[in-house]
């Protein structure tokens, strides 16, 4: 039976679909806490990790030594005893390219070079046009990026000079000195327990540099040799537009994919892993292309509960690595999540519901890998206000994170080797995916697919669809009117899941796995959704619910609450009649809880209470964790508020004991305190 199976598959899905998190790397390292944090992590759940060199490591270990090996041995050998999967990180610490400024060590020729409009050159400044007593210039940045020791970050006087990563000898350099030199150490565990390399965000000019675009050297010469004059230059400084500055930024993006990207790639592949990571910007669709595993990275709350999943442009990063990865045959694609999305005035201050949100944003898009930004070796001193929060072993979760595990295992498992339904194609250029016209498609559960420039003379059309591959699009958002043959009337195309009343808040995607029709949906919005739904497809239906791993008869009716998420499936009138009817327990009185204990150095706040003999769902307000047992038996924990506790079975005399635990946000220990308790 089709579906009988995949569920049997997402009850336990493979270690595969782990969540990956970045391991800040970032203390004192001893080969025998590095044994037990990654002992920890396989115990919570946890099968893969990203070693992540970090600020806050010794000076007495440097970047690429003998001693910094010694370590990344010792957790290579235990992830392999462990069956733990593993990610090389390729830079100390980011963006990468610069081998932690060792690339232009003794080699300022190879540093990142940029150019910029003066009054006046400087002494070693290239001149490329002058206008209106302004010169355009070429120059060394003096970029830099945050490197692994105090006194290495942004500003600070050792940070590490970043690299110029449109030169072929600087890209050549950093191969050597980073992928290279892992090779020669540990080329046994590549293809098997090392499954990749991560590049993070490189940036051609470095970071804190201001007014200046990227450039490399030699690049006047190519660049007028492509027809480009190097006087309408200067509009890139006046925010204007031209041909010059279109044929620039085809040509900078096309080096980097060629110099940097590619290289990458050509050498990942060559070596049995994948390149990883992500381009530095949300909706650079057209670097997806060089990677592997195509990525994205969701980080200061860029979307968020409060605001929606809607807004801007850094809204269509799921999509974007998503559809490349679709289009590009990628069986995976990943996000790095979570970092610092607790907010910049309070980064420790990020609730259960917030991870659930977060997480559910990117599965209804399409991610099927989760890379955790992050878990921390040490958050002693400085490192705790690192770019927190930690969010595993340092969180107020970890003591269950493996329900946090098997959800993600669940969705990236779901999500993985699907045939999605996209009735709709959206023809964009490389970061011009137009959140803003996709928005409708979102709010009204409409289906498509993300056409960037380098796939549109793949297209055809025919009998007025858009043909792709093995899609066939009935109509497009098409805004330089490429394929007129073809609808524009995108609301009118079939809808994912149907509703009498519209339902703004939810996401929906529909897809077909292992032969079985199937609509993912979540709730984006900030209340409750309870309507009546129609499915797109006859027959039958059964609903799954991941966190939980029930499954039921879907009776039409769909009832997702705040945070909530579920699976809809065609079954056969056999699998209907196997799944039982969904449960509507009854709801029982909250009894009056009193506070029997506070800590506030854990921030955890206990109260009791009595109860008689009752069966169905207790609901409490508390911020943030819940943890309730009934006559010292455990009736589970809750991440986020309203918290549901079943008492079913639980309940067994008239004077039933009941002890409520609630912890609160971290931020409380090390950020701004923040209310926690019953409400």
């Amino acid at each position: 039976m089709i579906f009988t199976e995949l569920l049997e598959t997402l009850k336990d899905p493979a270690s595969e679909f782990t969540p990956i998190p970045f391991w800040f790397l970032n203390g004192d390292l001893t080969h025998k806490e590095i044994r037990r944090q990654l002992r920890d992590f396989h115990a919570h759940g946890v099968d893969g990790v990203v070693l992540h060199p970090r600020m806050g490591l010794p000076k007495r270990i440097g970047y690429l030594s003998e001693d910094f090996f010694s370590y990344i041995r010792t957790a290579l050998e235990t992830c392999r005893e462990l069956d733990m999967k593993v990610v090389f990180y390729d830079e100390g610490m980011y963006p990468s390219g610069s081998a932690c400024g060792q690339v232009a060590a003794g080699h300022p020729e190879l540093a990142s070079q940029g150019i910029t409009v003066t009054d006046k050159p400087a002494p070693g400044d290239e001149v490329l046009a002058e206008k209106n007593g302004g010169v355009l210039v070429a120059r060394r940045t003096h970029g830099t990026i945050r490197g692994i020791h105090y006194g290495e970050d942004d500003f600070e006087p050792d940070a590490p000079a970043s690299a110029d990563l449109l030169n072929p000898d600087a890209v050549k350099r950093f191969i050597e000195l980073t992928h290279e030199a892992y090779w020669r150490r540990f080329r046994e565990y590549f293809g098997t327990t090392v499954i990749g390399f991560f590049t993070d965000e490189p940036s051609i000019i470095g970071r804190c540099v201001t007014g200046m675009k990227p450039w490399t050297r030699g690049f006047a010469d190519i660049f007028r040799s492509a027809g480009g004059d190097l006087g309408g230059l200067f509009a890139l400084f006046e925010g204007e537009e031209n041909d010059d500055t279109r044929l620039y930024n085809r040509m900078i993006m096309e080096r980097e994919n060629e110099v940097y990207y590619s290289a990458l790639s050509r050498w990942c592949a060559g070596h049995g892993i994948s390149l990883m990571g992500h381009p530095d910007s949300s909706d650079d669709i057209e670097r997806e292309r060089h990677f592997h595993i195509p990525g994205q990275d969701l980080v200061y709350r860029q979307v968020s509960p409060e605001m929606g999943d809607l807004v801007g442009r850094d809204s269509v990063q799921g999509k974007c690595s998503a559809d490349a990865a679709r289009l590009l045959g990628r069986r995976r694609n990943s996000n790095e999540c979570l970092g610092v999305c607790g907010g910049e005035e309070n980064p420790w201050s990020m609730t259960g519901g917030d991870i659930k949100w977060f997480i559910d944003y990117l599965a209804v898009r399409g991610v099927n890998m989760y890379i955790l930004h992050a878990f921390y070796y040490s958050i002693v001193g400085a490192r705790k206000d690192e770019r927190p929060p930690d969010v595993g072993p340092n969180s107020i979760w970890w003591p269950h994170f493996d329900k946090w595990a098997a959800y993600i295992r669940r969705v990236s498992c779901l999500m993985t080797d699907t045939v999605l339904h996209a009735p709709v194609a959206v023809l964009c250029r490389n970061r011009e995916l137009m959140p803003e016209r996709v928005a409708a498609l979102f709010e009204n559960q409409i289906g498509f697919m993300y056409l960037p420039q380098s796939f549109w003379d793949e297209c055809r059309v025919e009998n007025g669809r858009l043909v792709h591959g093995d899609m066939r699009f009935s109509a497009v958002i098409d805004p330089e009117d490429r394929f007129p043959a073809v609808s524009r009337d995108i609301l009118a195309q079939e809808r994912d899941i149907g509703f009498a009343e519209p339902q703004p808040g939810l996401r929906a995607v529909r897809f077909e796995k292992r032969g079985a029709d199937c609509v993912f949906v979540t709730n984006a919005g900030k209340e409750n959704i309870v309507a009546s739904a129609v499915l797109p497809f006859a027959g039958k239906a059964g609903q799954y619910d991941l966190w939980t791993g029930e499954a039921a008869r879907f009776d039409g009716r769909l009832t997702l609450p705040r945070f909530g998420s579920l699976l809809l499936f065609s079954c056969s009138e056999e699998e209907y009649a196997a799944l039982p009817v969904k449960n509507v327990p009854a709801s029982v009185a909250v009894p009056e809880f009193v506070l029997v204990s506070h800590d506030p150095t854990r921030a955890v706040k206990v109260y009791e209470a009595e109860l008689g003999p009752a069966d169905g769902v207790l609901t409490v307000e508390a911020d943030e964790t819940a943890e309730l047992t009934v006559n010292g038996v455990s009736a589970g924990v809750s991440f986020w508020s309203p918290h549901h506790f079943d008492l079913t079975g639980l309940l067994t005399d008239e004077h039933n004991k009941l002890r409520l635990t609630v912890t609160g946000s971290r931020a409380n220990l090390y950020g701004k305190p923040v209310p926690y308790g019953l409400k």
